[in-house]
């Protein structure tokens, strides 16, 4: 398959999502408890078709950018997705939404060196003044990652997910374009 370089960091590539991607541990992650523990997938089945059918999606939409991460010291292995969601073109905001589905590189700085190129690309290429993204409160990692991009803490949503038998509050966090 020929590489599609959409933004290219230092050690990691953000490519367009492909139909391929799907044929690859991509479906896995999606219904692996453990890559899931705080976030919304794997409360229902994910199937290959599915899948599909979301990435031929993709190309309809103007309100979404999902990118695949690319390690290319590992031949062009996909091992996680970043996204902006939710973009709103009139109020310039968008949600960017995380999820690093191989295991291996989980603690490694993958999704800071991604977010801060994707989120460079939002407020220098799409103009967005706004980015934000909400996390439960038992999500460290996510809170770390989060403050180590520039957002600061804007405020909780009480008992706003239910995961895993328990109720948690979201963390919301956001970042301004001036910042």
């Amino acid at each position: 398959m020929n590489q599609i370089i959409f933004l290219k960091g230092e050690n990691y590539i953000l490519r367009p999502l492909t139909i391929e991607d799907v044929h690859g541990n991509y479906k896995n992650w999606l219904n692996d408890p453990e890559v899931n523990l705080y976030n919304t997938h794997a409360r229902f089945p994910i199937t290959e078709k599915y899948l599909i059918d979301y990435v031929n999606s993709l190309n309809n939409l103007n309100n979404i950018v999902v990118l695949a991460i690319i390690d290319p010291l590992e031949n062009n292995k996909h091992i996680g997705n970043i996204s902006l969601q939710s973009i709103n073109w009139i109020d310039r905001t968008s949600e960017i939404a995380f999820i690093l589905g191989e295991k291996d590189y989980w603690g490694k700085g993958v999704m800071y060196e991604c977010g801060k190129l994707l989120i460079d690309h939002a407020f220098k290429t799409l103009n967005l003044n706004r980015i934000a993204c909400g996390t439960s409160s038992l999500n460290v990692g996510m809170q770390k990652l989060a403050t180590k991009l520039g957002m600061s803490k804007e405020g909780i949503r009480k008992n706003a997910i239910f995961k895993n038998g328990i109720y948690a509050d979201i963390i919301e966090y956001g970042i301004l374009n001036n910042q």
